[in-house]
């Protein structure tokens, strides 16, 4: 952690002082905004990597990091620090206006919660929210009504102000929102996902989401009307006719997206190329979100109902994995965007501190109460609703995204934001040893048995993360194929849920071992179904073989033309060389070599090296011709890659191509996660099976030195 702190801090001054020689003795001009704002941005991206980062390693979301790296970094904090001649007003100078940062950042935060909430539309599993429309629905209403009822009135009593008053309804609003990918997480380590609360908690997260969205245009159509009368007072008629028009635009264009989504994904298909029709998905939320905010509605609403309209059609799944990329650059901008919104003094002035911590308390309350009692109406018992009101606990995204558009509104100034970030924070923080603590309290969640809340964990390890891969990505299309509804909890750490009936499977990919979590009379499903892929995996796999020879393509490395990088071969180093080695069969050298490689000084895990080198060994023999012998592999028990060199001059039996004994090991290894020259290296040694002579002289040199002098061309 220490390194990456002094990476960040040593990047940091290289940006200032790199952006210093460019703006000193500038005039202000177009340029100038442009170049300060891609500077901004450039920092932005390191600060949340970082942030990110770091708060991981303690246990803690990304998105706090990434929040609290724009707190950091803002023009509250860091960001208004004055460099002489280089920036007088700071990097991130404090704006006049509503706004903290400048309209050109916050104009690319708006574009990145656009692409939030799309994103969250296409995620939306409608198949699984209308089959537990029924409880997610009374339990999603309950939480948004005590939460918004409650909110409010913490504005109402703590502000002095009426429960219409444009800053207590938009606590109210803030305090409906949940985050449930947090709880998503835990459900999926507590084996809980497809239990009776979990479907609930994710069917009822949903309800949250369209609720709170309809209850913010709703809000927004409010304040607009109270804006324009001359008392800021607006009748109990006009309020209905507000509240209709926004469900009804809500409504009508939901409806027709879901209707004629099938002819809108018909229409993006025209541009065929699977990155040209994800683009426009892309812009058709973006011209949606205009059309609502120029109709007094939020532009989320739009987006998230355009994803939510092609959730269901055939490109869904292709048009998230292709705006992956966009969403990893602009959301984590805008959550720092957000933090640097914050006003840091008065963030931890006491009024906005205890103001926070009791809205804190009250939002706990609400979800926890406000979900649990209609639970405890649906067959649950106290355990179960309990369970489920911890789940709808934390806020987080859509929380914030309605912040900003409080503050842009200038509906919500410093003291209320601070207290609305506090809330989302702490929120989060608590949720999840909250919900772990009542998942742990033993005994079923419903009054009555229901099928086995008790799941069972089938777990198989392959030989790599690229066959387990290959096994998820065949597996997942097989189960849509049964027709089985497959939802992407979380794509960075390998969770997808697969639901048919009363059958629900929770899926999770680690590195290569695959685990499958389900009720015990669901096993004989769940193990037919992963024969029958690896079956024809395997069927595949023979295929390939009888098509593609990987013994004949290992031998015309020595025919025809080569070209490689020889610089690659001085990668070698003296200490990882030995021209005396004792073994007599293959493991036995094998395993000398890797003792060779740990002089490199990069491995952490001996063991994890050697698993991986002889599982290479065992797919086919690196044993090539002219007594050379190449073994290597990828690996996560080494930090960096090393190369190591051993002579046994009496040769073994490697199982080479020949037929002839092996006298010259050279073996890689590189880890796995991490970029490097690997093949090439590999590619490089492949000349001197051509060379002849130079790998006898390599053989029968005498010292380690001139192994090395010979090897490297020194």
């Amino acid at each position: 952690m220490k390194h990456s702190v002094k990476l960040f801090l040593a990047i940091l001054t290289f940006l200032l002082l790199t952006a210093g020689a460019i703006f000193a003795g500038e005039t202000e001009s177009v340029t100038e905004v442009m170049s300060e704002l891609v500077l901004q941005i450039g920092i932005i991206l390191f600060a949340v990597r970082v942030g990110g980062m770091l708060v991981k390693k303690i246990g803690i979301p990304s998105v706090l990091g990434e929040l609290l790296a724009g707190v950091v970094i803002g023009p509250y904090a860091l960001g208004a620090i004055q460099i002489p001649v280089f920036f007088p007003h700071g990097i991130f100078p404090l704006h006049e206006g509503a706004l903290a940062v400048s309209p050109e950042l916050y104009g690319f935060a708006t574009v990145a919660s656009i692409i939030l909430l799309f994103a969250s539309g296409l995620e939306t599993d409608i198949p699984l929210f209308l089959r537990y429309s029924v409880a997610g629905g009374i339990v999603g209403l309950g939480g948004v009504i005590f939460s918004f009822a409650l909110g409010d009135l913490v504005g109402v009593m703590l502000l002095g102000v009426e429960f219409m008053d444009p800053r207590a309804l938009f606590l109210g609003i803030l305090s409906t929102a949940t985050s449930v990918g947090i709880t998503a997480r835990i459900l999926s380590d507590r084996k809980k996902m497809d239990s009776p609360e979990g479907v609930t908690i994710l069917a009822a997260a949903v309800f949250d989401d369209v609720l709170g969205i309809i209850m913010l245009a709703v809000v927004l159509g409010l304040v607009a009307v109270m804006s324009g009368s001359g008392d800021g007072t607006v009748s109990a008629a006009a309020i209905g006719g507000i509240a209709g028009r926004a469900f009804g635009i809500w409504l009508g264009f939901t409806a027709a997206g879901l209707i004629f989504s099938k002819r809108i994904a018909s229409f993006l298909k025209v541009f065929r190329h699977s990155f040209d029709f994800s683009v426009c998905a892309l812009g058709l939320a973006l011209i949606l979100a205009g059309v609502f905010e120029k109709e007094g509605l939020a532009m989320i609403i739009g987006a998230y109902i355009t994803g939510l309209s092609l959730s269901k059609t055939d490109i869904a799944a292709v048009i998230q994995e292709r705006i992956h990329g966009l969403y990893e650059f602009f959301v984590p901008l805008f959550f720092a965007v957000m933090g640097m919104l914050v006003n840091v003094q008065e963030l931890f002035s006491p009024e906005v501190i205890s103001f926070g911590l009791l809205y804190t308390v009250i939002a706990v309350l609400a979800k926890t109460v406000g979900c649990a009692l209609p639970s405890l109406a649906l067959g649950f018992n106290l355990k179960g609703a309990l369970r489920i009101g911890a789940g709808m606990v934390p806020r987080g995204e859509v929380a914030l995204i309605i912040a900003g558009i409080g503050m842009t509104a200038g509906i919500l100034n410093d003291q209320l934001f601070g207290v609305v970030i506090m809330m989302t924070l702490l929120t989060t923080l608590i949720a999840p040893p909250f919900l772990n603590f009542v998942l742990k309290i033993p005994g079923r969640g419903t009054r009555k048995d229901a099928k086995s809340s008790e799941m069972e964990s089938l777990t198989w390890d392959f030989v790599n993360d690229e066959i387990a891969d290959l096994v998820v990505d065949i597996l997942l299309k097989d189960l849509k194929a049964e027709g089985f509804y497959v939802q992407m909890m979380n794509i960075d750490e390998g969770i997808s849920q697969a639901r048919k009936g009363d059958i629900a499977l929770s899926i999770t990919e680690e590195e290569n071992r695959v685990t499958i979590e389900t009720a015990p009379e669901d096993t004989a499903f769940v193990k037919t179904s992963m024969y029958e892929v690896v079956l024809r995996l395997n069927e595949s796999m023979e295929h390939l073989k009888s098509s593609a020879d990987p013994a004949q393509m290992l031998r015309d490395l020595t025919s025809g033309e080569a070209r490689s990088d020889k610089k690659l071969l001085k990668l070698v180093s003296p200490r990882c060389i030995s021209t005396e080695l004792k073994g007599t069969t293959k493991e036995e050298i094998i395993t000398e070599m890797v003792d060779l490689i740990i002089r490199g000084g990069y491995v952490t895990d001996r063991a994890l090296i050697l698993e991986d080198v002889m599982g290479r060994e065992r797919s086919m023999s690196t044993g090539m011709q002219h007594g050379i012998a190449l073994p290597h592999g990828k690996t996560d028990g080494i930090r960096a890659m090393t190369i190591a060199i051993g002579i046994k001059k009496d040769g073994i039996d490697f199982n080479s191509f020949d037929g002839k004994p092996s006298r010259l090991f050279i073996m890689v290894v590189s880890p796995k996660k991490e970029s490097g020259p690997h093949v090439q290296f590999l590619a490089a040694v492949s000349i001197l099976l051509k060379e002849k002579e130079l790998t006898e002289r390599i053989i029968n040199a005498k010292s380690v030195d001139e192994v090395h002098r010979l090897f490297t061309g020194n």
